[in-house]
């Protein structure tokens, strides 16, 4: 492997008056398509988790992570770091830097090492406090007072350039109904496989692959995952389901192994031959974000050999992450729905497949056991 470019210098900023000259233009640079984050840490907090929270948030999603983990601890930092690698994220600018504890400021630094991420501290006094000047005694670094410097490591290089699409238009409040979701909660069961496979690409012979999103639907759909979860697994199961159109379990079979981000393949398995069987699904453009978040999240907190989607046991917050970005499989009539109106039902391509083999004769069903 070629050898880490090495990490920018972390840039000090003394706005020493406290000017809000200073805050103004770094909020203004705060633009997550173009690669800017200004995080704005909330106020009367000094833990190290609400100050991952507040980055979660300035990245645009919930700053809880649904689930249990490990010791009560959310890993809010380790998702943090994945959406940051993942991302074009090229430049974070923390304000009230002067605020930060010693161990915040060494938080920053550790997430800047395994991003390299342009880190920038703004400290709204004339001289560094001590606990910032312990957490920099290890960093390479660099300090200005002047407004237009400051204003150039705000942004970037150039300054001026033309704003990305942010959000694409239509209200997110509308459900999209997609097809591609019929099977999430199918009753199938496959298991990952214990010895090494390498899966043939999928040949769809015993279904219709899921319909490609069209390029708006797959926008509107990137853009409501990345707000409706900061857990990448999660959001990197749904995008999974609309191009693969697996079931919770069989996506359940795929590991860190199974994902090739050069390739752009990730392989599900299937060695019963539930569905298709072992094989490999080529992972869209617009879905490649999460797969790459949840690969990085998986490495930080679970391992190789952990699941690098959402576990079988992830069922409720994974339908939750789904319906809390509006999207579902197609529903019932009104006179075949089991629920109240407006509660979304998952198993309704189940329960019509069902339907259909009970009133297949008996006589025929003996036949095809033959």
């Amino acid at each position: 492997m070629p050898p880490a470019p090495p990490l920018p210098s972390v840039t000090v900023i003394l706005d020493r008056h406290d000017d809000m000259l200073h805050t103004h233009t770094a909020l203004a640079a705060h633009h997550p398509p173009s690669g800017r984050i200004t995080l704005h840490p909330g106020p009367g907090t000094t833990s190290e988790t609400g100050l991952a929270h507040d980055l979660l948030a300035a990245l645009g999603k919930p700053p809880l992570l649904p689930g249990r983990f490990p010791g009560g601890r959310q890993p809010a930092w380790e998702a943090a770091t994945a959406w940051l690698t993942a991302l074009p994220v090229t430049r974070l600018t923390v304000l009230r830097a002067h605020r930060l504890t010693a161990r915040r400021t060494m938080r920053l630094l550790q997430l800047q090492a395994r991003t390299g991420i342009h880190l920038t501290l703004v400290c709204h006094r004339p001289h560094l406090p001590a606990a910032l000047h312990q957490a920099l005694r290890t960093a390479d670094y660099s300090v200005t007072a002047d407004i237009e410097a400051a204003r150039r490591h705000y942004y970037g290089t150039p300054i001026a350039e033309p704003p990305p699409a942010d959000e694409p238009a239509g209200p997110a409040s509308r459900w999209l109904t997609l097809p591609a979701l019929d099977r999430l909660v199918s009753y199938d069961s496959p298991r990952p496989c214990a010895d090494p496979c390498a899966p043939p690409p999928i040949a769809w012979r015993h279904r219709p692959p899921p319909a490609p999103l069209t390029a708006p639907t797959a926008q509107r759909v990137a853009h409501r995952l990345h707000a409706a979860t900061a857990h990448p697994r999660l959001a990197a199961a749904v995008a999974a389901a609309l191009f693969t159109g697996a079931s919770l379990q069989q996506l359940a079979t795929a590991r860190l192994r199974d994902y090739d981000d050069a390739a752009a393949m990730l392989a599900l398995h299937d060695r019963a031959r539930y569905t298709d069987g072992c094989a490999a699904y080529p992972v869209p453009p617009w879905a490649s974000v999460f797969l790459r978040a949840a690969a990085c999240f998986t490495r930080l907190v679970c391992g190789e050999d952990q699941e690098l989607l959402a576990a079988p046991g992830d069922r409720a917050h994974l339908l939750r992450v789904a319906e809390a970005a509006r999207l579902r499989p197609p529903q019932p009539p009104a006179a075949r729905r089991r629920g109240p109106v407006g509660r979304v039902e998952w198993d309704w391509h189940e329960r019509q497949e069902a339907e259909r083999y009970e009133a297949v004769p008996v006589n025929r069903v003996r036949a095809s056991r033959r």
